[in-house]
């Protein structure tokens, strides 16, 4: 089957994306901040750990994206 693509199905899915997203980096931040609170981390090593951090994150909601893609465009789902 063929994927459904209209500004309907895209945007719903730009939505869930966006949402989950926000809920995603609010608790990578919330981790971020503990560990480096903490650790007792100085300016330095924080903004070397938030670079740790970054790597997954980015992995994390690219995923997300694209699970709300696939998701809301499938033809099961409409």
């Amino acid at each position: 089957m063929q994927r459904i693509k209209s500004f309907k199905t895209l945007s719903r899915a730009a939505a869930a994306a966006l949402f989950l997203s926000v809920q995603a980096v609010i608790c990578i931040g919330t981790v971020y901040w503990v560990t480096a609170e903490t650790l007792g981390l100085g300016a330095i090593p924080a903004l070397i750990l938030g670079g740790v951090f970054l790597v997954p994150s980015l992995y994390l909601l690219m995923i997300v994206s694209r699970m709300c893609y696939e998701a809301e465009t499938d033809p099961a789902n409409q």
